[in-house]
């Protein structure tokens, strides 16, 4: 997997180009998104059988991270991408490769049942008409299917994939950070989905094969998000590293980085920052092995990527604020990087999957208690 690295810190430059477009237009201009696709950077899930490059979670997690260090926007829409591309696994052969076959489709979505469906048949095919409206629809608009969490009047919750035709986007995502993502509101009213185009979290038995339908769905989510912050975590130390040497603090006869206040709290911050990373990488490599060997994933391995994913996230929040403060002025205007970063990081610790909430779930696993581990 050392060509996808090769390639997610290749696209570097090209997504720093365009990330002001992308701030300034709440969505990522074509040029970003044709370079990941290109990538296969937006279906690192798909498995071979179906062309796709099926990645490692690792290996997921040092790319996602690679992208958001020049971009939080392009991370998250690859992070969020990739992981719908996980289903694909579990969709009927032939909708799979209809939907994940062709290298150059994306697709994006939300898992919450924010829908409703009304079994019905048309034209002799089973499936459902579907209502509904959906809120962080992150990447949606350049995405060519776009899913959707529907509860069905079966009483059954399925995920439902929409093409991009039938779908209405909505002007909400004016956001502080992640402006760049596109995370607007999307809906579809009384669209029919046949049954082959959806399939049931849980209960569906996947078609394919491969070591990601043994690794927990949104545990592999919350290391993904967690994996954005990181990269923004660390584009916002390497900024205020290139700053520092430059700049004078005003009424000072030394740069910033001869400031001993600035450097010990560069030190903090890139110990926290790198300690996090490797926090993260081990459990997932652990976890990892463990199903390469043929076993399954434990819910101790589920425990500790999600402490592991909740404190990466936090770690990136502690980067980019510490970098944001140290630079001074410069640092609040919506030109700075550093800005972007500050609210790009806060925007990671928001997710339900990397919330700091999660903490009181993971310390009851801790202590052996009782816990709803649903969502883990």
């Amino acid at each position: 997997m050392n060509a996808l690295l090769d390639r997610a810190t290749s696209l570097g430059d090209l997504i720093e180009a365009h990330a002001d477009d992308a701030e300034q237009n709440r969505r990522l201009p074509a040029a970003t998104v044709d370079a990941l696709v290109e990538a296969q950077m937006m279906r690192m899930c798909v498995p071979e059988v179906y062309g796709g490059p099926e990645v490692d979670p690792p290996t997921m997690i040092r790319a996602i991270s690679e992208l958001a260090r020049a971009d939080g926007a392009a991370g998250w829409c690859s992070m969020i991408a990739s992981t719908t591309s996980s289903m694909s696994s579990y969709l009927p052969e032939s909708t799979a490769r209809a939907i994940y076959g062709d290298p150059g489709i994306v697709t994006g979505g939300v898992f919450a049942p924010n829908g409703r469906g009304v079994v019905t048949d048309r034209d002799g095919v089973a499936g459902m008409t579907v209502t509904g409206r959906w809120a962080w629809g992150s990447g949606t608009q350049h995405s060519d299917w776009v899913m959707g969490g529907v509860l069905a009047d079966d009483d059954r919750f399925r995920l439902a994939w929409f093409e991009q035709a039938d779908v209405v986007f909505h002007d909400t995502w004016h956001t502080g950070g992640m402006r760049g993502s596109g995370s607007l509101d999307y809906s579809v009213a009384d669209v029919f989905v046949p049954f082959e185009r959806t399939m049931q979290p849980g209960v569906t038995e996947p078609v394919v094969e491969s070591g990601i339908n043994r690794f927990s769905n949104f545990t592999l989510l919350a290391a993904c998000v967690a994996a954005v912050g990181l990269g923004v975590g660390r584009r916002a130390i390497d900024e205020l590293v290139d700053l520092a040497g430059a700049k004078r603090p005003q009424y000072s006869s030394k740069s910033l980085a001869e400031n001993s206040f600035t450097q010990i709290e560069l030190a903090s911050a890139e110990a926290r920052l790198r300690g996090a990373r490797a926090f993260l990488l081990d459990e997932m490599d652990s976890a990892w092995s463990m199903i390469q060997s043929g076993a399954d994933m434990t819910l101790e391995h589920r425990i500790g990527i999600r402490l592991a994913a909740v404190d990466a996230a936090r770690a990136g929040v502690d980067a980019a604020d510490a970098a944001f403060t140290l630079a001074g002025g410069a640092a609040v205007y919506d030109t700075s990087v550093l800005g972007r970063c500050l609210r790009d990081a806060h925007v990671v610790t928001q997710h339900i999957q990397t919330a700091p909430k999660l903490k009181a779930t993971i310390g009851r696993l801790l202590f052996g208690l009782d816990a709803d581990t649903s969502m883990f």
